[in-house]
């Protein structure tokens, strides 16, 4: 995974940045959890509301449990059970099973920030999900301060 930033826009108590990942395969789950929290730190929001959107339609962002690796196989596993790759689809890409694993995810989370920091609980972290990989992906994530920047 390579993670480039650069910053969209800045304007009053919101900052909008971005980052790339680059996936490795097909189907595959990628903590960016560190990532985001570095763009936070970087802002100095202490509280606030942080929106993590993937403008992409065969990729999805979710937030589950990174402490078992096996969690993010499992969740792959079973998305390839309910949406095979291979089922007599109508798109020609090739890659319904991707658009419908995207979909059924979603394209974007939202966290509350407090203390500077991610409210997620012990066992969470926030993922980025390839279905259409190897590709590079983009990642936009929105930091919204309820204080002001200090």
């Amino acid at each position: 995974m390579t993670c480039g930033t650069c910053q969209l826009e800045i304007g009053g108590n919101e900052i909008m940045k971005q980052f790339t990942v680059r996936t490795n395969a097909r189907a595959e789950m990628i903590d960016i959890t560190d990532r985001i929290r570095i763009l936070l730190k970087e802002s100095r929001i202490r509280s606030g509301i942080c929106h993590v959107f993937v403008p992409h339609t065969t990729a999805a962002v979710t937030i589950n449990e990174n402490a078992d690796p096996d969690v993010p196989q499992d969740i792959l596993m079973e998305l390839g059970e309910i949406v095979p790759y291979n089922n007599h689809y109508r798109h020609a890409e090739g890659n319904s099973a991707a658009h419908i694993k995207a979909s059924i995810l979603g394209a974007s989370e939202t966290v509350f920030i407090e203390n500077g920091d991610l409210v997620l609980g012990t066992w969470q972290s926030i993922f980025f999900c390839e279905f259409d990989g190897p590709r590079t992906r983009r990642v936009i994530v929105r930091l919204a301060a309820l204080d002001s920047l200090k």
